[in-house]
Protein backbone atom coordinates (compact mmCIF):
# COMPACT_ATOMS: atom_id res chain seq x y z
CA UNK A 1 0.00 0.00 0.00
CA UNK A 2 1.38 3.40 -1.03
CA UNK A 3 1.84 5.74 1.97
CA UNK A 4 1.41 9.40 1.10
CA UNK A 5 2.09 12.49 3.22
CA UNK A 6 -0.29 15.43 2.76
CA UNK A 7 -0.19 18.89 4.41
CA UNK A 8 -2.57 18.96 7.37
CA UNK A 9 -2.97 22.75 7.44
CA UNK A 10 -1.66 25.97 5.98
CA UNK A 11 -1.72 27.39 2.48
CA UNK A 12 -1.07 24.04 0.77
CA UNK A 13 -3.54 21.83 2.65
CA UNK A 14 -6.86 22.59 0.92
CA UNK A 15 -5.38 22.71 -2.58
CA UNK A 16 -3.52 19.43 -2.08
CA UNK A 17 -6.65 17.64 -0.86
CA UNK A 18 -8.66 19.08 -3.74
CA UNK A 19 -6.13 17.82 -6.29
CA UNK A 20 -6.14 14.36 -4.72
CA UNK A 21 -9.94 14.29 -4.77
CA UNK A 22 -9.93 15.27 -8.45
CA UNK A 23 -7.48 12.41 -9.04
CA UNK A 24 -10.07 10.01 -7.63
CA UNK A 25 -8.70 9.50 -4.11
CA UNK A 26 -10.67 9.48 -0.90
CA UNK A 27 -9.90 12.39 1.41
CA UNK A 28 -10.56 13.03 5.08
CA UNK A 29 -13.95 14.40 6.07
CA UNK A 30 -12.80 15.90 9.34
CA UNK A 31 -9.90 18.34 9.54
CA UNK A 32 -8.80 16.64 12.76
CA UNK A 33 -8.31 13.25 11.10
CA UNK A 34 -4.63 12.31 10.90
CA UNK A 35 -4.94 9.27 8.62
CA UNK A 36 -7.29 8.31 5.79
CA UNK A 37 -7.33 4.85 4.24
CA UNK A 38 -8.40 4.42 0.61
CA UNK A 39 -8.50 0.63 0.10
CA UNK A 40 -10.08 0.89 -3.37
CA UNK A 41 -6.95 2.63 -4.64
CA UNK A 42 -4.53 0.84 -2.30
CA UNK A 43 -3.21 4.06 -0.72
CA UNK A 44 -3.06 5.55 2.77
CA UNK A 45 -2.86 9.28 3.44
CA UNK A 46 -1.09 10.80 6.45
CA UNK A 47 -1.84 14.44 7.28
CA UNK A 48 1.29 16.09 8.65
CA UNK A 49 2.86 19.49 9.20
CA UNK A 50 4.11 20.65 5.77
CA UNK A 51 7.55 21.37 7.24
CA UNK A 52 7.89 17.75 8.44
CA UNK A 53 6.81 15.97 5.27
CA UNK A 54 10.19 15.99 3.53
CA UNK A 55 11.79 14.45 6.63
CA UNK A 56 9.32 11.54 6.75
CA UNK A 57 9.75 10.87 3.03
CA UNK A 58 13.54 11.27 3.16
CA UNK A 59 13.81 8.75 5.98
CA UNK A 60 11.63 6.27 4.09
CA UNK A 61 8.89 6.26 6.74
CA UNK A 62 6.44 7.39 4.05
CA UNK A 63 6.71 6.75 0.32
CA UNK A 64 5.56 10.01 -1.25
CA UNK A 65 4.74 13.51 -0.09
CA UNK A 66 3.22 16.80 -1.15
CA UNK A 67 4.92 19.88 0.27
CA UNK A 68 6.41 23.20 -0.79
CA UNK A 69 9.66 23.39 -2.72
CA UNK A 70 10.92 25.88 -0.13
CA UNK A 71 10.18 23.47 2.74
CA UNK A 72 11.86 20.60 0.89
CA UNK A 73 15.06 22.56 0.27
CA UNK A 74 15.13 24.02 3.77
CA UNK A 75 14.72 20.61 5.41
CA UNK A 76 17.97 19.12 4.12
CA UNK A 77 16.11 15.80 3.95
CA UNK A 78 17.16 12.91 1.72
CA UNK A 79 14.20 13.63 -0.58
CA UNK A 80 13.88 15.03 -4.09
CA UNK A 81 11.31 16.93 -6.14
CA UNK A 82 9.57 14.69 -8.66
CA UNK A 83 7.04 17.04 -10.27
CA UNK A 84 5.70 20.57 -9.72
CA UNK A 85 1.96 20.53 -9.00
CA UNK A 86 0.94 24.00 -10.16
CA UNK A 87 -0.46 25.51 -6.97
CA UNK A 88 0.83 27.28 -3.87
CA UNK A 89 3.15 29.59 -5.81
CA UNK A 90 5.28 31.97 -3.75
CA UNK A 91 8.52 33.92 -3.98
CA UNK A 92 11.22 33.95 -1.30
CA UNK A 93 13.05 37.28 -0.98
CA UNK A 94 15.17 39.50 1.22
CA UNK A 95 13.69 42.66 2.75
CA UNK A 96 15.10 45.46 4.87
CA UNK A 97 14.02 48.87 6.20
CA UNK A 98 13.17 51.23 3.35
CA UNK A 99 16.30 52.77 1.86
CA UNK A 100 18.76 50.74 3.94
CA UNK A 101 19.78 48.02 1.47
CA UNK A 102 19.59 47.77 -2.32
CA UNK A 103 21.71 44.76 -3.27
CA UNK A 104 22.59 41.34 -1.91
CA UNK A 105 26.14 42.49 -1.13
CA UNK A 106 24.69 44.87 1.47
CA UNK A 107 23.91 41.83 3.63
CA UNK A 108 27.56 41.25 4.45
CA UNK A 109 27.93 41.27 8.23
CA UNK A 110 24.19 41.74 8.78
CA UNK A 111 21.80 39.76 10.94
CA UNK A 112 19.09 38.10 8.82
CA UNK A 113 15.93 36.74 10.45
CA UNK A 114 14.12 33.90 8.71
CA UNK A 115 12.06 30.76 9.22
CA UNK A 116 14.13 29.08 6.50
CA UNK A 117 17.73 29.04 7.74
CA UNK A 118 18.73 26.18 5.46
CA UNK A 119 17.76 28.03 2.29
CA UNK A 120 19.19 31.35 3.40
CA UNK A 121 22.46 29.84 4.63
CA UNK A 122 23.01 27.97 1.38
CA UNK A 123 22.15 31.02 -0.72
CA UNK A 124 24.55 33.28 1.16
CA UNK A 125 27.31 30.67 0.96
CA UNK A 126 26.83 30.38 -2.81
CA UNK A 127 27.13 34.17 -3.10
CA UNK A 128 30.19 34.29 -0.84
CA UNK A 129 28.47 36.54 1.69
CA UNK A 130 29.15 36.16 5.41
CA UNK A 131 26.17 37.08 7.57
CA UNK A 132 24.45 35.87 10.72
CA UNK A 133 21.25 33.89 10.13
CA UNK A 134 18.75 34.25 12.99
CA UNK A 135 16.16 31.47 13.02
CA UNK A 136 12.60 32.44 13.96
CA UNK A 137 9.49 30.28 13.68
CA UNK A 138 7.22 33.06 12.46
CA UNK A 139 6.41 36.78 12.27
CA UNK A 140 9.88 37.63 11.02
CA UNK A 141 8.62 41.04 9.83
CA UNK A 142 8.72 42.31 13.42
CA UNK A 143 12.31 41.22 14.04
CA UNK A 144 13.91 44.34 12.56
CA UNK A 145 11.76 46.74 14.56
CA UNK A 146 12.48 44.75 17.72
CA UNK A 147 16.22 44.91 17.11
CA UNK A 148 16.71 41.19 16.57
CA UNK A 149 17.80 41.51 12.92
CA UNK A 150 18.92 44.00 10.28
CA UNK A 151 17.05 42.30 7.44
CA UNK A 152 14.70 39.39 6.85
CA UNK A 153 14.24 36.62 4.32
CA UNK A 154 10.69 35.43 3.88
CA UNK A 155 7.93 34.39 1.50
CA UNK A 156 6.54 37.43 -0.31
CA UNK A 157 3.15 37.45 -2.03
CA UNK A 158 1.66 40.94 -2.32
CA UNK A 159 4.22 42.72 -0.10
CA UNK A 160 1.50 44.38 1.99
CA UNK A 161 2.76 42.83 5.25
CA UNK A 162 6.26 44.13 4.55
CA UNK A 163 5.00 47.63 3.86
CA UNK A 164 3.12 47.65 7.14
CA UNK A 165 6.43 46.89 8.87
CA UNK A 166 8.21 49.65 6.87
CA UNK A 167 10.24 47.07 4.94
CA UNK A 168 10.96 46.71 1.22
CA UNK A 169 12.29 43.85 -0.88
CA UNK A 170 15.66 44.16 -2.59
CA UNK A 171 17.95 42.07 -4.73
CA UNK A 172 16.98 39.11 -6.87
CA UNK A 173 14.52 36.49 -5.59
CA UNK A 174 16.13 33.76 -3.52
CA UNK A 175 13.71 31.09 -4.66
CA UNK A 176 10.46 30.61 -6.56
CA UNK A 177 8.40 27.98 -4.79
CA UNK A 178 5.20 26.00 -5.31
CA UNK A 179 3.70 22.71 -4.20
CA UNK A 180 5.73 19.71 -5.37
CA UNK A 181 5.49 15.94 -5.27
CA UNK A 182 8.52 14.48 -3.52
CA UNK A 183 10.07 11.02 -3.21
CA UNK A 184 13.10 9.61 -1.44
CA UNK A 185 16.45 10.19 -3.15
CA UNK A 186 18.37 7.35 -4.77
CA UNK A 187 15.56 4.86 -4.15
CA UNK A 188 13.42 2.95 -6.69
CA UNK A 189 9.87 4.21 -6.89
CA UNK A 190 7.56 2.22 -4.59
CA UNK A 191 4.77 0.02 -5.90
CA UNK A 192 1.78 2.10 -6.96
CA UNK A 193 3.77 5.30 -7.43
CA UNK A 194 3.56 5.33 -11.24
CA UNK A 195 -0.24 5.14 -11.14
CA UNK A 196 -0.42 7.83 -8.47
CA UNK A 197 1.83 10.20 -10.41
CA UNK A 198 -0.04 9.51 -13.65
CA UNK A 199 -3.28 10.53 -11.98
CA UNK A 200 -1.81 13.78 -10.70
CA UNK A 201 -0.35 14.49 -14.13
CA UNK A 202 -3.85 13.98 -15.52
CA UNK A 203 -5.26 16.55 -13.10
CA UNK A 204 -2.55 19.06 -14.03
CA UNK A 205 -3.30 18.67 -17.74
CA UNK A 206 -7.07 18.84 -17.13
CA UNK A 207 -6.61 22.12 -15.27
CA UNK A 208 -4.32 23.52 -17.96
CA UNK A 209 -6.44 22.66 -21.02
CA UNK A 210 -10.05 22.85 -22.15
CA UNK A 211 -11.82 20.90 -24.89
CA UNK A 212 -12.85 23.01 -27.88
CA UNK A 213 -15.39 21.90 -30.50
CA UNK A 214 -16.34 23.85 -33.60
CA UNK A 215 -17.73 23.50 -37.12
CA UNK A 216 -15.87 24.95 -40.11
CA UNK A 217 -15.78 24.76 -43.88
CA UNK A 218 -13.42 22.16 -45.34
CA UNK A 219 -11.26 24.70 -47.14
CA UNK A 220 -10.50 26.44 -43.83
CA UNK A 221 -9.55 23.32 -41.87
CA UNK A 222 -5.79 23.64 -42.27
CA UNK A 223 -5.77 27.24 -41.06
CA UNK A 224 -8.08 26.33 -38.18
CA UNK A 225 -5.89 23.43 -37.13
CA UNK A 226 -2.94 25.83 -36.92
CA UNK A 227 -4.90 27.57 -34.14
CA UNK A 228 -5.96 24.31 -32.47
CA UNK A 229 -3.19 21.71 -33.02
CA UNK A 230 -4.15 19.80 -29.87
CA UNK A 231 -1.83 17.56 -27.88
CA UNK A 232 -1.11 15.22 -30.78
CA UNK A 233 -3.67 16.04 -33.47
CA UNK A 234 -7.26 17.29 -33.49
CA UNK A 235 -10.20 15.07 -34.38
CA UNK A 236 -11.87 16.06 -37.66
CA UNK A 237 -15.23 14.51 -38.57
CA UNK A 238 -17.48 15.12 -41.60
CA UNK A 239 -20.83 16.82 -41.02
CA UNK A 240 -24.13 16.09 -42.74
CA UNK A 241 -23.90 19.60 -44.17
CA UNK A 242 -21.83 19.27 -47.34
CA UNK A 243 -18.47 21.04 -47.28
CA UNK A 244 -18.33 21.32 -43.48
CA UNK A 245 -16.51 19.35 -40.80
CA UNK A 246 -16.54 19.22 -37.00
CA UNK A 247 -13.23 19.67 -35.19
CA UNK A 248 -12.41 18.74 -31.60
CA UNK A 249 -9.12 19.67 -29.95
CA UNK A 250 -7.53 20.38 -26.58
CA UNK A 251 -6.60 24.05 -26.20
CA UNK A 252 -4.63 25.82 -23.44
CA UNK A 253 -7.15 27.27 -21.01
CA UNK A 254 -5.53 30.69 -20.80
CA UNK A 255 -5.61 31.06 -24.60
CA UNK A 256 -9.14 29.77 -25.19
CA UNK A 257 -10.84 33.14 -25.73
CA UNK A 258 -8.20 34.32 -28.20
CA UNK A 259 -8.43 31.04 -30.11
CA UNK A 260 -12.21 31.35 -30.29
CA UNK A 261 -11.85 34.85 -31.74
CA UNK A 262 -9.42 33.58 -34.37
CA UNK A 263 -11.65 30.66 -35.32
CA UNK A 264 -14.70 32.88 -35.66
CA UNK A 265 -12.81 35.17 -38.03
CA UNK A 266 -11.98 32.09 -40.14
CA UNK A 267 -15.70 31.32 -40.40
CA UNK A 268 -15.98 28.68 -37.67
CA UNK A 269 -19.35 28.45 -35.99
CA UNK A 270 -20.84 26.50 -33.09
CA UNK A 271 -17.64 27.04 -31.12
CA UNK A 272 -17.97 25.35 -27.73
CA UNK A 273 -15.56 25.13 -24.81
CA UNK A 274 -15.93 22.52 -22.05
CA UNK A 275 -13.90 21.69 -18.98
CA UNK A 276 -11.84 18.51 -18.84
CA UNK A 277 -12.46 16.65 -15.59
CA UNK A 278 -9.74 14.04 -16.00
CA UNK A 279 -7.40 12.75 -18.67
CA UNK A 280 -4.43 10.57 -19.47
CA UNK A 281 -1.92 11.88 -21.98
Amino acid sequence: MLKIAVPNKGALADSASQMLAEAGYRQRRNAKDLVTLDPDNDVEFFYLRPRDIAIYVGEGTLDVGITGRDLLLDSGAHATEDVALGFGASTFRFAAPIGKMSAIKDLAGARIATSYPGIVGSYLADKGIEAEVVRLDGAVESSVRLGVADAIADVVETGSTLRQADLEVFGEPILSSEAVLITRQDTPNPDGFDVFKRRLDGVIVARTYVMMDYDIRVEQVERAVELTPGIESPTVSPLHREGWVAVRSMVPRDAAQRVMDGLYELGARGILVTDILACRI
